[in-house]
């Protein structure tokens, strides 16, 4: 089977920080959890680099749009590998490819007759490049994400229909109760359609330049968010020189998105797809905000935890199991230093790591690293359906309940070792084959959760299944029982304690 995930293409107005992070490792558990699984898997990310932010910020630098994109493109472009993320492509919406791509579906829309001329006057948030109803504006006349004055525009632009998909949508979110996730943000989502849709600007006017060109207008430009979307599709058509990838890739089967571009990815973009005559992505993923004193990470708000410094002090896998960890995936949630570091010392370092230490100590300190074979296995009951379940929670974006169904298990094999206490065991030659079974069954738990854990802890896993002697990890080998370990070697920590940070 395929499976395609993409992240939202970030905006090249700034630097990545920790909230850009958190988009791209949801989207990475995901397409190495599928890979996991056997899947042909194709997963996106790339840069925005078009529209009005982009423009701004450019201006204010004293360069052009295209140097601060180049410079910023390169900042997003290097964050995915120190994250550890494995995706298949990175786009730039400036690659010409795209910009065609853009010019020829978008013409293909008008074509069709969902575009027209007309009026804009409204709110206009030039950080959102989203132009407000009365019903988003806060405080009369304020941004209610950046909380900053909105401008009032007037300007001639092209229009795009989405009026005229009132009744095609709500038909698929009645059709598709799972196509929008979760249900919080569905319901969301859903009661925007069912409260009246208007026709949206699909362009802009001569105030802005600086975007892809309207191929039967030159004098404007998409608005930056149709740009954007159609990344998704066009990226499909040249991220392989020489191959076109749309038939084995599309529709996406997951789209992941913060909810503050809920409306363009769970309205707009099925109804622009609608009109293209394209099929509809399976799945869109809404997860909510990484809070700081309470108001969304931004660049423009200042208040970012930086996902650098974070690495290079306790590693990229860190990093991955905090903020699919601390926060469950879709809602809102609070971040610190404080909580990463308390993360870090209870559940990596001692929950897990610890564990790891103890069972490879004991192993080669009662057995000189032999593991004991049989199939006389405790704990069989308290892994039974654990891959099942675990696959049902990633199919539906629940990343973050999947991963406390695996922690389960690392705890129970915690308690385990207390419970077998295999150091009184190894006193005892009388109950010789009772600690046989006891290590054999940490050493094969030790080695389920961890093929379990690859696709959330990628570099932990493969080191972890080395040492083992087990390095396969795929989904087949998830199961208790399957794993065919025999000797182990005494493992340094996989998260060594640190001293408390500076202050």
């Amino acid at each position: 089977m395929s499976f395609t995930v993409t992240t939202p293409i970030y905006y090249v107005n700034g630097a990545p920080h920790l909230g850009h992070a958190y988009t791209t490792i949801a989207a990475d558990v995901m397409a190495r959890h599928h890979r996991q699984r056997g899947d042909d898997v194709f997963f996106l990310t790339g840069t925005d680099e078009h529209g009005e932010p982009v423009a701004l910020a450019a201006e204010k630098l004293g360069v052009t749009p295209q140097a601060l994109a180049d410079e910023n493109a390169e900042r997003f472009k290097a964050l995915a590998p120190q994250l550890g993320a494995s995706n298949d492509f990175f786009i730039r919406t400036t690659d010409p490819e795209h910009k065609a791509g853009v010019q020829r579906l978008l013409q293909a829309v008008k074509d069709n007759g969902y575009v027209e001329l007309g009026r804009y006057e409204g709110w206009y948030c030039p950080r959102c490049a989203d132009f407000k109803t009365e019903n988003e504006v806060e405080d009369g006349s304020k941004c209610p994400v950046h909380h900053i004055e909105l401008t009032r525009e007037s300007e001639e632009n092209w229009f795009f229909k989405l009026s005229a998909f009132q009744a095609r949508l709500e038909a698929l979110y009645a059709e598709q109760p799972d196509f929008v996730l979760p249900p919080a943000r569905r319901n969301e989502a859903l009661a925007f359609i069912e409260g009246g849709l208007q026709d949206v600007s699909l362009s802009r006017g001569a105030k802005l330049q600086w975007g892809v060109q309207v191929p039967w207008d030159p004098a404007h430009v998409f608005y930056v968010w149709f740009d954007a979307l159609l990344n998704y599709y066009t990226a499909l058509e040249y991220a392989v020189p020489g191959e076109d990838l749309t038939q084995r890739f599309w529709p996406a089967d997951f789209h992941i998105v913060g909810k503050d571009i809920l409306k363009f990815h769970c309205v707009f973009w099925p109804a622009l797809l609608m009109a293209a005559g394209l099929p509809v992505p399976r799945h869109i993923l809404v997860h909510g905000y990484l809070l700081m004193d309470g108001e969304k990470m931004s660049k423009s708000l200042g208040n970012v935890l930086d996902p650098f410094a974070i690495i290079e002090r306790f590693g990229v896998d860190s990093l991955r199991f905090y903020v699919l960890r601390d926060v469950a995936f879709g809602g809102d949630g609070s971040v610190s230093p404080a909580a990463f570091e308390q993360r870090y010392e209870t559940e990596l370092a001692n929950d897990f790591g610890n564990l790891a230490s103890r069972v490879s100590a004991m192993v080669v300190k009662y057995r000189d690293g032999a593991v004991p074979a049989g199939d006389a296995l405790e704990l069989r009951e308290d892994f039974d359906g654990l891959a099942g379940e675990v696959a049902a929670r990633i199919d539906r974006g629940e990343l973050t309940q999947a991963l406390e169904a695996i922690w389960a298990r690392v705890r129970r094999l915690n308690r385990y070792v207390e419970e077998q206490a295999p150091w009184k065991l190894a006193k005892d030659p009388a109950r010789r084959e009772q600690l046989d079974v006891a290590l054999a069954t940490l050493v094969e738990g030790l080695r389920t959760v961890t093929v379990l854990l690859a696709a959330y802890l990628p570099a932990t896993a493969a080191r972890l299944l080395a040492a083992l002697g087990a390095p396969d990890d795929s989904w087949a080998a998830a199961a208790f029982g399957a794993g065919a370990v025999t000797a182990v070697d005494r493992l340094a920590p996989l998260f060594p304690k640190h001293d408390a940070a500076p202050a």
